[in-house]
């Protein structure tokens, strides 16, 4: 496929993983940055796609406006926020991959755990601050570095046993404010230079579709099955993450 047609392609597809995401399905869009990373670097691949993760938090904003875990998003949007300060006060300094293997340990290390003890037959954990203080702080950070701040947000409400709509919709929330928290950063650290503002603007309607089609699977799927897939995602992101580091 000739270059430029790849990237095209490529960019839609990222795009309607984003907006799948952003309809529900979390942890999807953390493949967004590989895939493009095929065709660009991370940096420009992050860079890239933040314009299309602000539009299509906007569309899940209005989507979830009602389903949300208060308690959880009085905790994780100012550690979010904590996140995002210290991404860009180190982006010189940490590696993506070095990011991305933290990570990508992490999840594994929580899905292997609650495969094996089958934790969905424990007892839901509650909301605590210690703990969504540093996991929130973790997504902030990780989201800011390649928009990979699913599976720390999942490590820290997987256990709470939210039911789904408001499970997706406190993500949806709290990474709307992130991304729009990213803006400024990535402006002054140059990001947007090397990207054509026509190639996210035209993967734009894509991005929004992606959304409506993850909002209605995450209505129609029974919850075992939902939580199911956040799961399965949540370890096939986190060993891309780990692999890429080696």
């Amino acid at each position: 496929m000739h270059e430029p047609v790849l990237l095209i392609v490529l960019t839609a597809l990222a795009a309607f993983l984003v907006g799948l995401s952003k309809g529900g399905l979390p942890a999807v869009a953390t493949l967004g940055v590989p895939v493009l990373a095929l065709v660009m670097s991370p940096v420009a691949a992050a860079a890239l796609l933040l314009p299309i993760y602000i539009v299509t938090d906007w569309v899940g904003l209005w989507l979830y406006r009602r389903d949300y875990s208060a308690r959880n998003l009085r905790i994780l949007v100012p550690s979010g926020l904590l996140g995002v300060l210290v991404g860009w006060a180190v982006a010189s300094r940490v590696s993506d991959a070095f990011v991305g293997l933290l990570v990508g340990a992490v999840g594994l290390g929580y899905c292997l755990n609650a495969w094996a003890r089958h934790r969905s037959l424990a007892e839901a954990r509650p909301a605590d601050l210690p703990r969504g203080i540093f996991w929130g702080t973790l997504a902030g950070f990780t989201s800011f570095v390649s928009h990979s701040g699913a599976p720390p947000f999942q490590m820290y409400v997987l256990p709470q046993k939210l039911e789904k709509l408001a499970f997706a919709g406190t993500a949806t929330i709290l990474f709307a404010i992130i991304n729009a928290a990213k803006l400024v950063p990535y402006w002054q650290l140059g990001s947007f230079r090397a990207i054509d503002p026509a190639l996210p603007l035209t993967a734009l309607p894509v991005g929004i579709l992606g959304t409506w089609v993850g909002a209605k699977l995450t209505r129609i799927m029974p919850d075992r099955l939902f939580f199911g897939f956040v799961q399965a995602a949540l370890f096939l992101v986190s060993l891309k993450l780990v692999w890429d580091f080696f």
